[in-house]
């Protein structure tokens, strides 16, 4: 709310910002959404007046995290003007033990930065 001085009296301007609100509903698929909400607004009324909520049963919303641009939030996060809300899903698969795997599958000669060596070298450089 912005405060301007109009003849000792004050009028009272309403300000609106612009967020987007992204949900990626399966892998590949993106959802995003262009609101325009007013000033003070917190992440969870603009994930709410988004809309993407609707497409969800309680047990997905509870496991979403929140997050504008790419950093954990609160619901109350009070949101700034062009802030991104990303809606994530929990991962499916820990990080580590799909490289651990993938390397596994490949083997060591051709996983790795040093996979190809250059004549007459020693192996790992």
């Amino acid at each position: 709310m912005l405060l301007l001085p109009v003849h000792k009296r004050y009028m009272v301007i309403e300000q609106s910002i612009h967020v987007e609100v992204i949900f990626g509903a399966a892998p590949r698929q993106l959802r995003s959404v262009q609101l325009e909400v007013a000033f003070g607004s917190s992440v969870a009324q603009a994930v709410s007046q988004s809309g993407l909520m609707a497409m969800l049963n309680t047990q997905e919303i509870d496991a979403l995290q929140l997050a504008v641009w790419g950093c954990k939030v609160q619901p109350n996060y009070q949101l700034r003007d062009k802030d991104r809300i990303e809606l994530c899903r929990p991962l499916k698969v820990d990080p580590k033990v799909a490289r651990r795997e993938r390397f596994q599958r490949q083997g060591a000669k051709s996983a790795g930065l040093f996979n190809k060596l250059r004549h007459g070298a020693k192996a790992g450089y």
